[in-house]
């Protein structure tokens, strides 16, 4: 290819962008205010973003008091330890982030996942270091013919794309339709979600010793991952680390 030919494809593109916003402007991912370019947020909802920032505890990335010493565990994390080695959120669910869920989940702003993803792999470098392929937490088939995809599945894909970890989006499956887990208490997610997910027989030569990251938008009460992090470790995997977008911090 020439210099002139690169050139003019160059022009094309930036000519056939510019037709494109004029059709169909970039607009927030969070609250739909016009914005530079497409799959960005306005600046008053980075704004609305909040953070988790170090120092955390090692097991459940929950803020620890400044000043913790590294490895310092919160008192969750030595109440209950999880059935998984860690988890990271880069973000607090609060209002603007539920709203960045939401339009994700529900709202077919498939466009979101870049975004989310880039905040997830860059709070989530313990996680992704410390792991060898990546699992989507699944929807049952019900669900997932109601809403078309699976948020969670594309988040893996898009961290894989980022990352280079293997893609293994069909190593769980859930094998049991369950309610919402909005609106629940704590007991009842986990009941909820007992016994909810498996690993297909045909594919658990794929998780078999490997260290597994396991992908959720968001972490509530951790009874879905941890339903689904049991599963994994049942069925032969050696570590399970856990990546959300956001996660639900009623104590800091």
């Amino acid at each position: 290819m020439s210099f002139a030919e690169s050139g003019y494809q160059g022009r094309f593109r930036r000519i056939g962008g510019m037709v494109a916003d004029m059709l169909l402007p970039p607009l927030c991912l969070g609250c739909g205010e016009a914005v530079v370019s497409h799959g960005g947020v306005c600046a008053s909802c980075w704004r609305g973003l909040t953070f988790i920032e170090p120092p955390v505890c090692p097991v459940l990335g929950t803020p620890l008091p400044p000043g913790s010493p590294d490895g310092t565990l919160s008192a969750a994390a030595i109440a209950a330890p999880p059935p998984f080695a860690r988890l990271r959120a880069p973000c607090r669910y609060d209002r603007t982030a539920r709203r960045l869920v939401t339009a994700f989940k529900y709202g077919d702003r498939l466009e979101s996942a870049s975004l989310l993803t880039r905040l997830m792999v860059r709070a989530g470098h313990e996680c992704i270091g410390a792991s060898d392929i990546c699992v989507p937490v699944p929807l049952h088939w019900s669900r997932l013919l109601a809403r078309r995809y699976n948020q969670a599945a594309e988040m893996s894909r898009a961290i894989c794309a980022a990352t280079g970890l293997d893609y293994v989006p069909h190593a769980l499956r859930r094998i049991r339709a369950t309610k919402h887990q909005v609106g629940l208490k704590q007991l009842e997610r986990a009941l909820n979600v007992t016994g909810a997910f498996s690993v297909p027989e045909h594919v658990r030569h794929q998780i078999l010793g490997k260290r597994v990251l396991l992908v959720d938008d968001v972490y509530t009460t951790g009874a879905t991952v941890t339903a689904a992090a049991r599963a994994l470790r049942r069925f032969g995997a050696g570590e399970v680390n856990v990546l959300v977008f956001a996660r639900v911090l009623d104590e800091v």
